[in-house]
């Protein structure tokens, strides 16, 4: 747990009460806007919003923001991608305050209808040391400009908001895997009770070494905080290590986590996946056949030729199907399957997205490996939420 020189009271007061409003919530999109909320609180900000960074790592996938009426959002349009200021610090992941935004060499300018911005914080906001996208906040009310005490107090907030979305990943694994009643009751519990209550504390416990004189003293509570995430983490464990019952096989979400789990035995580790949208009500039937077929050639694709160490299955749901397959291994010739090996494999998976009138692309990844996109329309007859 790192250390923040909060020296306060009254923030490390407000500090924890941020960290147990957020750990309240279970639902990711509940999770991110509470986060949002509780640094606009903290620092005094009249705007605050937290980008997710897109799986490609350039860009924002979506865009949570707080403090703008919803007349000025729409007036202004397509929210922010992720380019000047916000596109700097997804670029170089490290706290950011300015004084006036507009000064700095990579700002950008604003579109027509969006309020005065002058003074700026960004933060990263990391979950399990990988970061998942950026705090930020402007016009510090009743100040010109942000402090170094806002940015150490935004900071811990990041702390426990990586904490909170990964618990919530934690808990939409298990309800995906379809566990019986008890063993989710349980899963939340730890959640609910043992994690909040010992984050809670180690946060209570760091905010008082700045003012422990005793040496001696100083490094058994430092000590203490380290077990503490010690205690999380195998928590964290424990709850990730709860498995589906054997006859747990709904929907497409179950059946792309079995394909995973299959192709595992031959990878030598599980594929990382993440699922956004409403997966098993929007995607039918047809679609369900030739996106599993799909995902079942990638990975055997992955297995046979790539000698991947990492593979991660990413499948959402907007206003098309989105299948994105990547692997960190050696890469592949865009003209022939895996490897240098011809085969049809490549184009099957093709043909299937073609069939429901969409597209696949194979590509390289520009720090080695592979991706894999395929794409394909959702009924017209449906109306999914907008997956970003």
């Amino acid at each position: 747990m790192p250390y923040y020189a909060i020296r306060d009271p009254d923030q490390i007061q407000a500090l924890l009460d941020a960290v147990v409003s957020i750990e309240s919530e279970l639902d990711l999109a509940a999770v991110l806007r509470r986060i949002v909320e509780a640094a606009r609180t903290l620092t005094g900000a009249k705007y605050a919003a937290l980008g997710v960074i897109d799986p490609s790592g350039t860009g924002l996938s979506e865009f949570v923001h707080v403090g703008m009426d919803d007349a000025t959002a729409k007036g202004i349009g397509q929210l922010p991608l992720g380019e000047g200021i916000l596109g700097l610090l997804i670029v170089d992941p490290a706290p950011l305050r300015l004084a006036d935004l507009s000064t700095h060499p990579d700002a950008g300018g604003f579109p027509p209808g969006h309020p005065p911005m002058r003074s700026f914080l960004g933060v990263p906001l990391r979950v399990r040391d990988e970061v998942f996208g950026n705090l930020y906040l402007t016009e510090r009310e009743g100040a010109a400009e942000f402090t170094e005490e806002d940015e150490e107090l935004v900071l811990a907030l990041a702390v426990a908001a990586g904490i909170a979305i990964y618990n919530s990943r934690l808990l939409a694994r298990i309800g995906e895997l379809g566990l019986v009643a008890d063993r989710e009751r349980i899963a939340r519990d730890l959640h609910d009770t043992v994690i909040q209550r010992l984050f809670a504390t180690g946060l209570s416990l760091q905010s008082v070494l700045p003012v422990l004189h005793d040496p001696e003293v100083r490094s058994r509570v430092e000590d203490a905080v380290s077990d503490l995430d010690d205690t999380i983490s195998q928590v964290r464990t424990t709850i990730f290590a709860l498995e589906p019952p054997p006859t747990a096989e709904t929907g497409v979400r179950a059946r792309v986590l079995k394909i995973c789990s299959e192709e595992a035995k031959g990878l030598g580790f599980e594929p990382e996946v993440r699922f956004v949208g409403g997966v098993d009500r929007f995607v039918d039937a047809a679609v369900a056949t030739e996106l599993l077929a799909t995902l079942r050639e990638a990975l055997s694709n992955v297995v046979r030729h790539a000698g991947a160490h990492h593979v991660e299955v990413d499948l959402s749901v907007g206003d098309q199907v989105r299948l994105r397959v990547t692997d960190d291994g050696r890469g592949i010739d865009p003209r022939s399957d895996r490897g240098g090996r011809t085969g049809r494999g490549l184009p099957n998976m093709a043909g299937r997205a073609e069939s429901l009138g969409g597209t696949m692309r194979l590509s390289g990844r520009p720090k080695g490996g592979t991706e894999l996109l395929w794409l394909v329309p959702v009924s017209p007859t449906d109306d999914p939420p907008v997956a970003r």
